[in-house]
């Protein structure tokens, strides 16, 4: 009863705590701008069925994509296990389940062969990041922070998946020894030698140890992710759902400028009056309040992978620009306004912004808006879009375009065209034939 309670109190603790960092991040994407993207519902499951469910985007990689996938089948699978965990504890019972006799034995038996599937997976995923090196996870924005954090997940789903083998291995010798043996199953018995010897005392230590770590660990790890990479675990599913479906390089009009040149047409079209001073909108981005909520939603979703700055042509020529850098940095700004909203009850101006405290115009402008990065990303991220809110603020409200791009707006406003002389010689070419 005593370990019922704890059990108990532990799983209500860490429901608690992920409810509460679930809405905080909940809280921090509502800070964006509203944007309706509800259109084409049968596109829209198709694209998560393909691409967040189906990982389709992953195996573009195939080595990579694979193993990816029997991580992912393995958190998926091998928590259906949790249920039976938590009724045990709860309840106080032990396998529950195992009233399912061969349906059971057979479960169990896919469990194990996932979980070595995963442990094996997740032991590669390391040694390519540590000892191989892998470029694209030693960039300059992986700094110690995000390679721990992936080395962190690595290392627990290792640790977790040894631990339920353990489990089974130690609970199958104390089944057989009071005849009451659930079936063989194929992992954990090739694991039995290692017990060789024990007393059924050590055996149910080694049993009631590995069960307690293993679904602590699965707590720690589900209160561990909202502040990690990995919340893409949760948000890859809506973040697909609401991604952009047009054709990549079409640009969206800015709806702030259409207002105020259907104004400027059309005065009688003004809204009406109001005693409340209105702040004039923004024409493009400077800080996260000026990002819609997919944008922001983005920036969570964001696996650090780096799939989007190895494919970037600016950055592969030595560019200031990573479209990775450009998620990771709306994140890092949207959780330090969340912290100040955290600590003052609303949000006191800090004096910085997402776009010169955190992203530079020289990461800015040197995109050439390819899409490269949003055709490689797994998770239908649109690092692009940022970019080009950003870029319109500097344009539009600083009026700091590189000196190029001015000539060839000037150009354009004062000759129709973007090069340097009037629309009344641009036919001077033919004079010769």
């Amino acid at each position: 009863m005593i370990s019922q309670i704890i059990f108990t109190l532990i799983l209500i603790t860490a429901i608690v705590m992920f409810t509460m960092a679930v809405r905080k991040i909940s809280r921090n994407i509502k800070l964006g701008k509203q944007f309706d993207r509800t259109d084409r519902s049968g596109d829209r499951w198709r694209a998560m069925f393909m691409v967040a469910i189906g990982q389709s985007k992953m195996v573009k990689r195939p080595f990579a994509g694979i193993l990816h996938i029997f991580v992912y089948l393995g958190f998926v699978i091998i928590n259906i296990e949790v249920v039976e965990i938590l009724i045990d504890g709860v309840a106080g019972t032990h396998r529950v389940l195992s009233f399912l006799g061969p349906l059971y034995t057979f479960l169990i038996s896919c469990f194990e062969y996932l979980a070595v599937a995963v442990a094996v997976a997740c032991a590669i995923f390391l040694i390519r990041r540590n000892i191989g090196r892998l470029k694209r996870f030693w960039s300059k924005e992986m700094t110690t922070w995000p390679r721990t954090d992936a080395n962190i997940i690595l290392t627990t789903e290792i640790l977790l998946m040894c631990a339920f083998l353990t489990l089974d291995a130690s609970d199958t010798l104390i089944q057989r020894s009071a005849n009451a043996a659930y079936g063989g199953f194929p992992i954990s018995n090739l694991m039995l030698g290692m017990f060789s010897g024990s007393s059924i005392p050590t055996l149910e230590f080694v049993e009631h140890f590995c069960w307690w770590f293993h679904i602590i660990g699965i707590l720690a790890f589900l209160n561990y992710v909202p502040y990690s990479k990995h919340f893409h675990i949760l948000l890859a599913f809506p973040n697909v759902y609401y991604s952009n479906l047009n054709p990549k390089g079409e640009f969206t009009n800015l709806e702030s400028v259409t207002r105020e040149i259907k104004l400027m047409l059309d005065p009688s079209s003004a809204p009406p009056a109001t005693d409340q001073p209105v702040a004039p909108e923004r024409f493009g981005a400077k800080d996260i309040f000026d990002l819609s909520r997919i944008q922001l939603m983005n920036a969570y979703s964001c696996t650090e992978c780096g799939r989007c700055t190895s494919s970037c042509p600016a950055n592969q020529t030595g560019k200031a620009l990573s479209p990775r850098k450009i998620m990771m940095d709306t994140r890092d700004r949207l959780e330090e306004v969340g912290k100040n909203i955290d600590k003052n009850g609303k949000f006191v101006d800090d004096g910085k912004s997402l776009l010169f405290n955190y992203i530079t115009p020289e990461e800015v402008w040197a995109c050439t808006s390819c899409n490269a990065c949003t055709e490689e990303c797994p998770v239908n991220i649109d690092p692009l879009a940022i970019i080009v809110d950003l870029r319109r603020f500097l344009v539009m409200e600083q009026s700091a375009p590189p000196q190029e791009l001015q000539l060839m707006m000037n150009n354009v406003e004062n000759n129709g065209a973007p090069w340097q002389f009037p629309a009344s010689d641009r036919l001077n070419w033919t004079s010769a034939l």
